[in-house]
């Protein structure tokens, strides 16, 4: 039985990850600052969940604490680090950017060392399509500069990917770099734009639409994503000197074992027409608040995944109406409304 050391396993991402590791057989070692970001009741029913399992450890602490960290992954001894935990929300970095220094740039080092100190076969780690920035050529693929961060949360992931390339060559640690884009399904973040949309229609409230609506993303559902990142943990980036073959458009470091990867549906979808599908599931219109773009927002996220397929034979493939149905379904259940 492989051993996952996973960061973030009462978060979204991270709470469905274990599960689907779980599911497959792994041993998984979960660990959470259970921070107030959000609702910490929905974090802590995703661990109560996930320990039903006998096959998941949990351990609570926060990534800032260097010495609780190492001990932590020296005693799990694993085979793998997915690295999910960090401050997350793009709007929220406006407000309190500190957080994002402290969590993604302190507590991101400070994982990378125990990944060091522990020798892992693979550490991948969670980056974001927040790094395209500026960028207007779209699909969006790995191989493009991503020098024009928008938020300070977008360049703390870029500064991730920096800092891991670094150590990927400096001490050998295969190291994939996913970059997600706008990820949903249930049990997601209450600060996301589906969760914020289902909640304030059910209330009768209406809801802010950026940009006038003329907004699109690359929605991804989060089974999709996991799958992804299971099947990824198999393909670890080799060395430069062992390298037999080449994947046209593969962003693979010519002097690391490094990679970066776009984790994305394929598509591109107006906001309007997932903002209908969530009327459709509802079974009700939601009263809307036509609002001018928010600083750092950009107009549309696109992801190439050929290289994710390239890698893995998958590609995600769920619609937003199956996606958003699932997650209305859960909402009602979880919420009883």
């Amino acid at each position: 039985m492989r051993t996952v050391f996973v960061t973030g396993t009462a978060g979204f991402i991270g709470f469905h990850l274990a599960r689907h590791l779980l599911d497959e057989g792994f041993a998984v070692v979960g660990f959470d600052g259970l921070t107030d970001y959000y609702d910490v009741t929905l974090k802590k029913k995703r661990h109560e969940i996930l320990g039903a399992n006998p096959n998941f450890t949990a351990h609570i602490g926060m990534l800032e604490d260097h010495a609780l960290l190492s001990r932590i992954v020296a005693d799990a001894k694993p085979d793998v680090i997915v690295h999910l935990a960090a401050q997350a929300g793009v709007r929220y970095s406006l407000e309190n950017p500190r957080a994002y220094v402290d969590t993604n740039l302190t507590g991101t080092f400070n994982l990378m060392e125990a990944a060091r100190e522990a020798e892992v076969d693979h550490l991948l780690m969670a980056s974001t399509s927040s790094v395209y920035g500026g960028n207007t050529e779209m699909p969006f693929d790995e191989v493009q500069k991503t020098e024009l961060p928008l938020t300070l949360y977008a360049a703390t992931k870029k500064a991730n990917e920096a800092m891991a390339h670094s150590y990927a060559h400096l001490w050998h640690i295969p190291t994939t770099m996913f970059r997600f884009f706008t990820v949903y399904g249930p049990y997601g973040r209450p600060d996301l734009a589906l969760f914020k949309f289902v909640r304030a229609a059910l209330a009768g409230e209406a809801i802010d639409v950026y940009n006038h609506g003329e907004m699109a993303r690359d929605f991804t559902y989060v089974d999709d994503l996991v799958h992804a990142i299971r099947l990824l943990i198999d393909a670890a980036p080799t060395k430069p000197d062992a390298r037999d073959t080449e994947i046209p458009g593969d962003s693979q470091s010519p002097v690391a074992p490094f990679r970066t990867i776009n984790i994305g549906n394929g598509k591109s979808v107006p906001l309007m027409t997932f903002i209908t599908e969530i009327e459709k599931a509802l079974g009700q219109p939601i009263k809307k608040n036509m609002m001018e773009m928010q600083k750092g927002d950009v107009p549309a996220t696109w992801a190439n995944t050929n290289l994710l397929e390239a890698l893995t034979g998958y590609r995600p493939n769920t619609g937003v109406d199956v996606g958003i149905r699932n997650f209305v379904n859960w909402y009602r259940a979880y919420f009883r409304v």
